[in-house]
């Protein structure tokens, strides 16, 4: 019997494998499934369906809407001002595994796999108007997009269930449907199979931004084995009880040092393959050197698509994050949002001294008191600046809204500047507003665009990868030169004096090479959606994400505002590292074996 679907209603009615029809007599307007594959055009609707599970990372307010995700508010980096955003759950720890924001992604994800791996096993029997060229480009697409969202359940989940090319049909018995966890390291030899295979089936370039090429590929084959050499999943014995019924470990219990060395090969290929040809650094120009590195770092985020993407979602909605990290400006509606998407004292601490150095650092110049006249890289002028936020390093700039600043943009109707007050009584304080207000005292600032208009919503850019070069070779090979060379050229265009010059030392050991690529990479990649599976793969967020977290004084205006006080209490336990499994998914399949904690 043939499946039959609407076109408009592919995601909901494509249920693989089913033999079942859902209507007795067919309407004009209904296809099979047979007849999606004879024309070109429902060829490339059912490709796109299948991107269209790929997160929107904008919409971070609303946790699992179009996938997104809790990476700001719950990394040590940010805090949402709205109890409803699950990031508050997750920060107490009072998260469970019967939340439907837990299940969405292992629900939305394996959908999307199994759309894959439909159109994968079609497309070439497909509709002859289609060449054979194109349609291993297709296929070489779908086969990436299968191997991104396993990789999206492999970071929240742990090791995930494979399915392969298998195709359950809806009448399968249950020795068939119940599948046990692959483990960790066999999910990422089927991924970086999975990678290498399209890599040989894909173009280096597409014309239309958010599709799959082979440097995309080549990316994520990076991000997959940096994954599996961090010590989250490589020799993790906190995990020694989580095996499958036949006994076999989930996760390796015996760290392997080679895990490193294969996702530094894997870096410095991409690097050599597409740098500087198909991707670049990104550089802005300026007559004024720190302003130059304030704008470059500013606008790789803010210009869609330039040289230093490598990949993220086309044409996503942008409205919310717009609103969340615009301030509340009372008396302008058209610069106007909540500033609810705050900054944490801690991640504003993280940024360096305009000297490159940290501020606990006591030759830095950091002055934790007192206030004065800076010009900031976005003013026109110099203001009464409170003196902890004086001569900070361009990032810093590009990535906190503080006290008394000059907003991004200016009032559309008249053309003046306005200024972002969020004391008590400021005009983004919480006279104006208790619940579009900072939740810290500093509004993050960092890709904040002028207008709602759809956007790419970035995913990876080449920083990272020149980070994730220097990181795999600092632990495998620490004596290479180019651990420094790739660390130094992120703070070069970041316009931070470089390790080695005059007063900044080389970090002298492996240990402190791995602090000081941390450091890097906490503020180069801040508000990118990083930092929270950072601090998991390298199994430090029970230090990172618990205890207290402190932002600024809401409650005052004037020099009061100032004072650090405490916001809350994170809790943070060992089973947290690691989404549980869905509490139906368990129930319905005894062999799928709950994570460690849950």
């Amino acid at each position: 019997m043939k499946k039959i679907f609407s076109i408009a209603m592919l995601a909901s009615l494509l249920l693989l494998g089913s033999c079942s029809k859902f209507l007795d007599t067919v309407p004009d307007n209904i296809l099979t499934i047979d007849d999606v594959f004879k024309t070109r055009t429902n060829v490339i609707k059912y490709l796109g369906n299948i991107y269209q599970a790929m997160p929107n990372e904008f919409n971070q307010r609303f946790a699992g809407n179009e996938n997104s995700g809790n990476w700001t508010g719950a990394a040590d980096e940010g805090k949402y001002t709205w109890d409803f955003n699950y990031s508050t759950n997750m920060n107490k720890s009072a998260w469970a595994n019967t939340d439907g924001t837990v299940s969405a992604y292992w629900d939305n994800y394996y959908r999307a796999i199994r759309k894959a791996t439909d159109f994968i096993q079609r497309i070439d029997g497909a509709t002859p108007e289609i060449s054979a060229a194109e349609k291993t480009i297709l296929k070489g697409e779908a086969r990436a997009l299968r191997a991104f969202y396993y990789y999206q359940l492999m970071r929240l989940y742990g090791p995930v269930v494979i399915l392969g090319e298998e195709q359950i049909p809806v009448d399968a018995t249950n020795d068939v449907v119940m599948k046990e966890r692959s483990s960790f390291d066999d999910c990422v030899a089927f991924v970086v199979d999975q990678l290498d295979k399209a890599y040989t089936e894909l173009p280096v370039t597409s014309a239309v931004a958010g599709k799959f090429t082979k440097p995309v590929v080549k990316a994520y084959k990076v991000q997959v084995l940096m994954l599996a050499a961090s010590p989250l999943f490589n020799g993790n014995t906190d995990y020694a009880e989580l095996k499958n019924d036949d006994g076999k470990n989930l996760i390796s219990q015996t760290a392997d040092a080679t895990k490193w060395t294969k996702a530094a090969a894997a870096a410095k290929e991409f690097i050599t393959e597409f740098v500087p040809t198909t991707y670049d650094l990104y550089r802005a120009t300026d007559a004024d050197p720190f302003k130059a590195a304030y704008l470059s770092c500013r606008d790789v985020i803010l210009q869609n698509w330039n040289k230093e993407w490598i990949f993220g979602r086309s044409n996503s909605g942008y409205s919310f994050i717009r609103y969340d990290r615009t301030p509340f400006h009372a008396g302008y509606a058209n610069q106007r949002g909540a500033g609810a998407n705050g900054a944490t004292q801690a991640q504003v601490d993280a940024y360096f001294m305009a000297n490159g150095k940290a501020i606990t650092d006591p030759t830095s110049g950091y002055n934790a008191t007192g206030f004065s006249n800076y010009r900031a890289p976005f003013d026109n002028t110099a203001r009464s600046t409170f003196n902890q936020w004086v001569n900070r390093e361009p990032r810093f700039y590009v990535g906190i809204t503080y006290n008394n600043s000059v907003w991004l943009y200016p009032d559309q109707n008249t053309g003046n500047l306005i200024i972002t007050n969020m004391e008590f009584n400021g005009n983004s304080g919480l006279a104006q507003s208790t619940s579009d207000v900072t939740p810290t005292g500093y509004i993050i600032r960092k890709g904040v665009a002028n207008t709602d208009d759809s956007r790419g919503c970035l995913y990876l850019r080449l920083g990272q990868i020149y980070l994730d070069y220097a990181e795999a070779l600092n632990e495998s090979n620490p004596a290479d030169p180019d651990v420094l060379k790739y660390l130094n050229l992120i703070r070069e265009r970041a316009g931070v004096p470089l390790y080695g010059s005059t007063d900044i030392a080389v970090p002298a050991t492996k240990e402190d090479m791995r602090n000081a690529i941390r450091a890097e990479r906490r503020v180069e990649l801040a508000f990118e959606n990083v930092r929270y599976f950072e601090t998991r793969r390298w199994k430090i967020a029970e230090q990172t994400d618990a205890g207290p977290f402190y932002g600024l004084d809401r409650t005052k205006s004037g020099t009061a505002f100032y004072n650090k006080v405490l916001l809350e209490t994170r809790v943070f336990r060992k089973r947290d590292y690691l989404f549980p499994i869905p509490a139906n998914e368990v129930l319905r399949n005894p062999k799928l074996k709950q994570n460690t904690g849950w």
